[in-house]
């Protein structure tokens, strides 16, 4: 008996992209209007209809073809070239200042409370 995959085992595929996804499959059932159990089966079948592709494709949010066409070979060379293309560069710069940013939210939130508590003390003079 034969220990290889088959190449194209669509549940295989459907699962490891809800993974990818950091999806449950309590989620994914969720979505599709079927239980936990009915979409265990659709993983561990080597095929699927069409019409049921085409929503489990939606409730991940990606196509049928790229349910089709997964390969763990293709994840791992778009992440590669991704970070080859240096979009994990840690050597880039902000184009703002961090302190200005976190400055500014606090004073943002400062105004806040200060309007909150204006609001409460209009309140309890009316009374």
């Amino acid at each position: 008996m034969s220990t290889a995959t088959k190449p194209y085992h669509i549940g295989r595929k459907i699962s490891r992209i809800r993974e990818l996804r950091d999806m449950k499959q309590e989620a994914l059932a969720e979505a599709l209007g079927i239980t936990q159990q009915s979409v265990s089966n659709i993983e561990n079948s080597e095929t699927i209809d069409e019409e049921k592709l085409k929503e489990v494709a939606k409730a991940l949010g990606v196509s049928v073809e790229a349910i089709k066409n997964f390969s763990e070979e293709a994840v791992f060379n778009y992440f590669n070239n991704i970070y080859d293309q240096g979009v994990f560069n840690h050597n880039q710069h902000c184009t703002f200042n961090p302190l200005d940013k976190i400055v500014e939210l606090y004073e943002r939130l400062m105004q806040a409370e200060k309007d909150k508590n204006e609001y409460l003390e209009k309140l309890l003079k009316e009374k």
